[in-house]
């Protein structure tokens, strides 16, 4: 294959991935709290460049403020709020939206310096223009997912909801999968198929509970069945497996509870199966990590259940959920065999 990055320019390169790795987690977990918080409607429109600027003095408030008190979530959960009220929920639904410009340029600019510097490969380019591609229809759908709830009710669709954030994940992973082959992360040397199959299963498993905890947080699922472990008594109610099933806030909770049970159980087994393959390819490290975070991460959805989701236990558990995916996507690079390694890095002098 051909080689990937020009080795003079490979320290500044591996930082801009690095910088905007951090960049999209930080995306996630404002908009998480933008989401637990109810800020996600307050601004009601999108303006991509007059937007940038937030009001700056009462009159622009005010106007802002006025576009709000037309939207559903006013007059059915704040038509008490004051304009006082309205800037707590507008400043982060707008850092939310301006870290998502801020992203964009910081992956356009040095991807078109680096191109026309000769600095990265013709591959290479195409495969970060995809990445950015996707990013702007993240930004497409964020604001799809917003104006669903601006029409009858003051709710987002818990469908786009998901979208929403499984793309932003995607992202996430596909920016630190390039990331790990320009650095020359080494893979594993020795190939167990058996023992790829069973993590790629056990990871398809963790993407599923990603969309369903997206599904939870959009049909507010979590405020209700908040026992641990029977559902209010029962293994699950009886109303679990009727109607529409991605409507069914039942379904929903008995699914993302019961895949966090097989998570765990199932890398601990798979730990404990390929303790061997583990120790030889030296990916002790990462199997601890997964295992401590996902506990901590389990515990932490209990928690936030039984006590009817306060912020902060909620915050927590999506900022581990996002610790756990980035660990989850390395040892997935991990376990690519080495001799399927691209050639990253070309070496001039």
């Amino acid at each position: 294959m051909s080689p990937q990055i020009i080795a003079r320019d490979r320290k500044s390169i591996l930082a801009w991935m690095l910088l905007c790795i951090a960049l999209v987690g930080l995306m996630v977990f404002i908009g998480g709290y933008t989401r637990l918080s109810g800020s996600g409607l307050s601004i009601t429109s999108w303006k991509p460049i007059h937007g940038s600027i937030p009001p700056t003095n009462e009159a622009q408030w005010q106007e802002e403020f006025e576009a709000y008190k037309d939207s559903p979530q006013y007059k059915q959960v704040n038509s008490d709020m004051t304009l006082e009220g309205f800037k707590t929920i507008f400043w982060p639904e707008f850092i939310h939206r301006l870290l998502g410009r801020i992203i964009g340029i910081v992956f356009f600019l040095p991807l078109i310096y680096f191109t026309l510097r000769g600095s990265i490969s013709k591959n290479l380019f195409w495969k970060l223009f995809a990445i950015l591609a996707l990013g702007g229809l993240q930004g497409a759908i964020g604001w799809i997912m917003v104006k669903s709830g601006l029409v009858d009710s003051p709710h987002v669709s818990h469908i786009k909801l998901a979208l929403h954030l499984g793309t932003a994940f995607l992202i996430l992973a596909l920016i630190l999968w390039v990331f790990m082959g320009l650095y020359g992360i080494a893979r594993v040397s020795t190939r167990n198929s058996w023992a790829v199959f069973s993590y790629r299963l056990w990871f398809f498993l963790l993407s599923l509970q990603l969309i369903f905890g997206a599904f939870m947080a959009g049909l507010h699922a979590g405020l209700i069945y908040n026992t641990w472990p029977y559902m209010d008594g029962e293994i699950f109610p009886s109303s679990t497996f009727s109607g529409n099933l991605l409507e069914n806030i039942a379904f929903v909770q008995f699914t993302h509870r019961t895949i966090a049970i097989f998570l765990v159980c199932g890398f601990l087994l798979w730990c404990f199966k390929y303790k061997e393959y583990i120790k030889i390819n030296n990916l002790g490290k990462c199997s601890s990590l997964i295992l401590g975070v996902i506990f901590i991460q389990f515990i932490l959805g209990v928690y936030t259940l039984v006590n009817e989701v306060p912020l902060a236990a909620a915050l927590a558990h999506q900022i581990t959920a996002l610790v756990l995916w980035i660990i989850a996507v390395c040892m997935l690079y991990l376990l690519r065999n080495e001799n399927n390694k691209t050639n990253y890095i070309k070496l001039v002098k």
